[in-house]
Parts: C-alpha cells; sequence; structure tokens
C-alpha cells in the first residue's frame, strides 16, 4: 500500500481549473489521498463537487492574499502526511501519475520527484531544465530561449530543477529544507528550492512513466504586474546564488 499523499492546491480564484482538478483526482487517483485546498482569495466553490469526493478535503481561506511558497509552507506544516505535493490548479490527469514517483521517492537521494508534463496539444513542456542565468534570462525576454526537449530514452532522468506545478515530496525532506523561501512571490521558488534540495546533496528526478497535462495560463506574459514579480524574483535569485548564476552549478 502507498503512503498517503497530501496534495496542496492554491486557488487564485480559479474554481472552474479546481472543479476539474478535484474530479480528475475523483476519476484516476487510488493512491490515498488527501487535499488541501487554500483559497488565496474569496470565491464560492459549492459548485466544486457533483458529488461526494473519495478523499478528505480541507478548505483554507486567507484572509490576505499570500505569496505561492508561504501558502505551500502554511500546508505542509498542517499536514501529517509522509509525501506531501505541490499540485497547480491547471494541471490534468490521464491517469494515475503517482506510483511511479512515489516508487522513485524510495531512494532517500532523490529530493523532488515529478511526472512529465505536456500542454493541451500534447507538446512536451519544458519544465525541467538547466538552472538559470542572465543569458537565458536575456534569451527568455527577447523570445529566443530554446526549448529542452527530455530525453527519449530514459524512464527517469535528473535535471537542475523542475517547475512548481506538480512537486512530490517526502514532507521530512521538505521540512528539513525549511520549505519555500517566501522572499520570492509567485516565481522562482522552485528554482530556489532545487538549488537547496541540490546543495544538500539529493537529485531533482522527472519520471517519464508519470505524465499530466498542464493547462497552462501563462500570466507573466499579458500582466506586466506577473512580468514585475517575475523580473524580481529572477534578479533576487541571481542576488543570492551567484554560483548558480554563473553556470556553476555542483558537477554532477
Amino acid at each position: 500500500m502507498h503512503p498517503e499523499v497530501t496534495l496542496s492546491i492554491v486557488s487564485h480564484g480559479h474554481g472552474a481549473l479546481v472543479a476539474t482538478l478535484l474530479a480528475d483526482i475523483s476519476r484516476y487517483v487510488t493512491t490515498p489521498v488527501r487535499v488541501l485546498l487554500t483559497l488565496n482569495v474569496p470565491e464560492i466553490e459549492e459548485k466544486w463537487f457533483t458529488e461526494n469526493p473519495p478523499f478528505e478535503v480541507q478548505i483554507v481561506r486567507n484572509t490576505i492574499p499570500k505569496g505561492f511558497g508561504e501558502n505551500h509552507n502554511a500546508a505542509l506544516a498542517r499536514s501529517n502526511t509522509d509525501l506531501f505535493c505541490v499540485l497547480n490548479p491547471d494541471i490534468r490527469l490521464t491517469a494515475n501519475p503517482f506510483p511511479p514517483l512515489v516508487a522513485l521517492l524510495k531512494n532517500p537521494g532523490i529530493g523532488v520527484a515529478a511526472p512529465s508534463v505536456v500542454g493541451r496539444d500534447l507538446t512536451p513542456e519544458d519544465h525541467a531544465r538547466a538552472f538559470p542565468s542572465l543569458f537565458t534570462l536575456i534569451a527568455k525576454a527577447l523570445g529566443a530561449r530554446g526549448h529542452s526537449p527530455p530525453p527519449s530514452n530514459r524512464s527517469v532522468y535528473y535535471p537542475d530543477w523542475v517547475a512548481g506545478m506538480f512537486m512530490l515530496f517526502r514532507s521530512e525532506t521538505l521540512r528539513s529544507m525549511h520549505g519555500f523561501d517566501e522572499r520570492y512571490f509567485l516565481y522562482y521558488e522552485d528554482v530556489d528550492l532545487c538549488v537547496r534540495l541540490r546543495n544538500s546533496g539529493f537529485e531533482i528526478a522527472v519520471s517519464s512513466e508519470a505524465s499530466v497535462v498542464h493547462d497552462a495560463r501563462r500570466e507573466s506574459r499579458r500582466n506586466l504586474r506577473f512580468a514585475k514579480w517575475h523580473l524580481c524574483s529572477a534578479l533576487r535569485f541571481f542576488a543570492s546564488q551567484p554560483r548558480i548564476a554563473l553556470g556553476l552549478g555542483r558537477k554532477r
């Protein structure tokens, strides 16, 4: 029997997305889970369930909106399961992604496990990457950052970092890292955490045997406020992690 997993989902007025994700979990996930759903802004949730879900759902309503890291850290503090999953509301499931990821985390040298991710058109997403540099940041701003396709002949591979849309941890490992750095706001929390995991001797693992669909919002490309948060987080990261910013990460 698999250990129970806490799924930490944060909604920023994404009720429709949350409803679809919860329906996907009900339909596909047989791994024991409980959902900790944080409403970062006020919203109505009466229509989220057409019937009682086969898992516990605890709803937390914030009186003041919080950042990505602060919300998931608060959920981790409420969690009492062996495994903890950061899960964006814009993720769609077509099968149960947890068995191969739970199996990976039986290896104590792996700090976080993630599935492969495809877009709505089933094109592989660039969610598992090398650590960013000032060069890649500039290239991205200019629309010239290349896509890094996942290895086609490996069931498990080990990138520098994985995006925070879907990250599965042993709860004790995430607690040992003191969770996400709350000084970031919406962006680069995942990169920073993977740097700290790598510096502590853990690997970042992606399983091609687990796959999810990302119905991406891409707010930073359309909204100047989100773009500003993205830039500020990037600058904070480069200022606090100079060895990574210069492309001098730990040899593997």
